[in-house]
């Protein structure tokens, strides 16, 4: 009897770790859309407001986003030591920075002057951002074997002296994608993996679905492509042919596609960095609420629940193209 007992017990405590191990494997996907997963994007130049790198990151505290990736244009670079000191009094974690990756014009193969000092300055700071290199433009499609060879061999040159800096002081490069031929996730792979065989192992892809509605047919199968390159997926309002209509950049939950592509991505077996956008000339206060609200609401579906009525925005007013039904 007393066998038969701790059988029964065993038998008992083995289905509890079984159903524990479920319950934690269930609910580990939603967690790469809680808020403390979420990272704040294009809201330096970006911002009705214009604010202060102290006024952003008191906003940041405020709605309660711990993450923030920085970008900039020619008047705020005097202001970097301000803004790395405004996150840290405000517990706010620099998880990015918008990464210049031109080389010295006298010397191809060192980066440029003021790079380096941007990376000495994550030093002194003991901050480690990831770092986003912009590129574009060109047609997507190379013309030929050839061409596409010469446009690899191009693109690795011109990323490998910055991708060695970065890696010597600890730190990951991020591709993203900005349109073109370089905005293209599968090229992007192949730069990674050329530079990988020169020994070189920090770059990684910034996803942006902002410039990926030329992607939607194919999303499902590049995502499962970008996964394991993935650094941060850049979070959008998504409707089919967006761009065409004027529709590029929406709140989350008012796009056509929301629903879907949030479903895809938390199924992908991805589970780093999301960013959310204001990338407009709204406040960005109100612009990343907006956001946020919008992903509660699309949230709620991703299972198949009914939807709930949508947020009222703040930041946005639908147009004579009304809204995902």
């Amino acid at each position: 009897m007393k066998t038969q007992n701790l059988l029964t017990l065993s038998f008992l405590a083995v289905g509890v770790l079984a159903l524990a191990s479920l319950k934690t494997t269930a609910a580990e996907p939603a967690g790469i859309f809680e808020r403390e997963n979420l990272a704040a994007w294009c809201i330096v130049p970006y911002d009705k407001l214009k604010r202060s790198p102290e006024q952003r990151a008191e906003m940041l505290e405020r709605i309660h986003v711990r993450k923030f990736v920085y970008d900039y244009r020619g008047e705020h670079i005097p202001h970097w030591e301000e803004e790395l000191q405004s996150l840290q009094r405000h517990g706010i974690e620099l998880s990015g920075w918008m990464f210049n990756s031109n080389p010295d014009k006298l010397n191809a193969t060192k980066l440029n002057t003021q790079s380096l000092g941007l990376l000495e300055m994550f030093e002194r700071y003991k901050v480690k951002p990831q770092l986003w290199v912009i590129k574009g433009g060109g047609p997507t499609t190379a013309d030929s074997p050839e061409e596409q060879e010469r446009r690899i061999t191009t693109e690795v040159a011109a990323l490998k002296p910055a991708a060695q800096a970065a890696q010597a002081y600890g730190l990951k490069l991020g591709l993203y994608n900005h349109g073109g031929w370089f905005g293209e996730p599968e090229n992007q792979i192949e730069i990674i993996e050329r530079l990988k065989k020169e020994g070189i192992q920090n770059l990684g892809i910034v996803y942006n679905q902002h410039w990926g509605h030329g992607h939607l047919n194919r999303f499902p199968q590049m995502l499962q492509k970008m996964v394991p390159y993935l650094m941060c997926l850049n979070l959008n309002g998504t409707d089919v042919a967006g761009p065409a209509k004027g529709r590029m950049l929406l709140p989350l939950g008012v796009g056509t596609e929301d629903v879907r592509l949030l479903k895809l991505i938390r199924d992908s077996g991805y589970r780093g960095m999301i960013g959310i956008l204001n990338h407009s000339d709204e406040d960005a206060e109100d612009r990343l609420l907006d956001n946020m609200d919008g992903l509660e609401w699309a949230k709620k579906q991703l299972d198949g629940g009914a939807p709930n009525p949508r947020p009222s925005y703040r930041s946005w007013k639908a147009d004579s193209l009304s809204v995902a039904p």
